[in-house]
């Protein structure tokens, strides 16, 4: 697979988003498949593995440290911290942040414990704390680089002034956010700029639209009653329905050139820049290897123009998040 750079790191033009394995659309956790995937990911050239300590919480983490520890050379292992996490996260729904320097050192000893790791290859923070200045949280991560138990730092969801300033505390290798055919923020509030201008990696989650950009989500019957997707205002009721009807058009598309939806939705994320590393995430071998080789899909400029029309920000309706979930989010 092609390498592209997230700062210091060189990875695999797409890497693996590992949450779903254990945390948010799982309703039954299939332990043996998943390691299973996490193999097939490394054997087709996948480096990098993506977790929290959040997804679980803390179940994720340990399945990606057992599966992946038969590769441990030949992987990166991000994990990211920051949420509040106790009895009420057992709902999966954590109620705040905490990123203050003694709690990120907290949190960062638990992972190594639970990836079974000696180094962390990235480390985000999962929310910007708004309590604790960006300094004061870089520096206690940048204290863990020296240390020798991290290798790089990563923010997530963070703003383009923020970024700017935990960067000059400490090279930032990667900020992650949500981006995709219909979901454009880090265009629009100066994120994805900002990493040109500096260097930094830009690592898209949910960069299929949570699955509906694969075509597959016709409707909410098959989701578990615990679905994340079923709080998430895109997917609920007329919002649904509209945007199903942009996703019939991509498939339309898709069609045209021989690939998939999904393919054809990554393919474009990819050709945004070659300091974008996605990371879709599967539970199914099936799915890892239609999304690893649209890799391999050339689009011309004018394809470029029309996906990046056809589910132009304007066309999607709902937000992202609820609003409980959206005022998390760094601006």
């Amino acid at each position: 697979m092609q390498k592209r750079k997230l700062g210091s790191l060189e990875t695999s033009a797409l890497g693996l988003g590992c949450m779903g394995m254990t945390h948010a659309y799982t309703p039954v956790i299939d332990e043996q498949a998943s390691i299973k995937t996490l193999a097939r990911a490394v054997e087709l050239g996948v480096t990098l593995f993506d977790t929290a300590e959040v997804y679980g919480p803390f179940t994720n983490e340990e399945l990606v440290g057992k599966g992946l520890k038969p590769y441990r050379d030949k992987v990166l292992i991000a994990t990211k911290f920051g949420f509040t996490i106790g009895d009420e996260a057992k709902a999966a729904r954590p109620s705040g942040v905490d990123s203050r320097p003694d709690h990120v050192r907290q949190v960062a000893e638990a992972s190594l414990k639970r990836l079974g790791v000696e180094v962390i290859d990235l480390l985000y923070q999962h929310r910007v704390d708004p309590d604790v200045p960006i300094e004061e949280t870089v520096g206690a991560m940048a204290e863990l680089v020296k240390e020798g138990k991290v290798r790089a730092l990563g923010l997530s969801e963070a703003s383009a002034a923020t970024l700017k300033r935990a960067h000059a505390v400490h090279p930032i290798a990667a900020i992650q956010s949500e981006y995709s055919l219909w979901t454009r923020d880090p265009e629009e509030n100066g994120v994805l700029d900002t990493c040109r201008e500096l260097g930094i990696g830009f690592v898209p989650f949910s960069p299929l639209g949570r699955g509906a950009l694969t075509g597959a989500l016709k409707n909410l019957d098959g989701l578990a009653e615990n679905d994340f997707r079923r709080g998430l205002p895109r997917f609920q009721g007329e919002n649904f329905d509209a945007n199903l009807a942009l996703v019939h058009l991509l498939e339309e598309m898709a069609a045209k050139k021989d690939v998939s939806a999904g393919q054809l939705a990554l393919a474009w994320v990819l050709a945004q820049g070659d300091f974008i590393v996605p990371i879709p995430g599967t539970t199914k071998i099936a799915n890892l290897e239609k999304n690893i080789a649209a890799a391999d899909i050339d689009l011309s400029a004018q394809e470029l123009a029309e996906l990046g029309d056809l589910l132009a920000p304007s066309k999607v309706k709902g937000e992202r998040y609820p609003e409980s979930m959206a005022k998390m989010a760094n601006k």
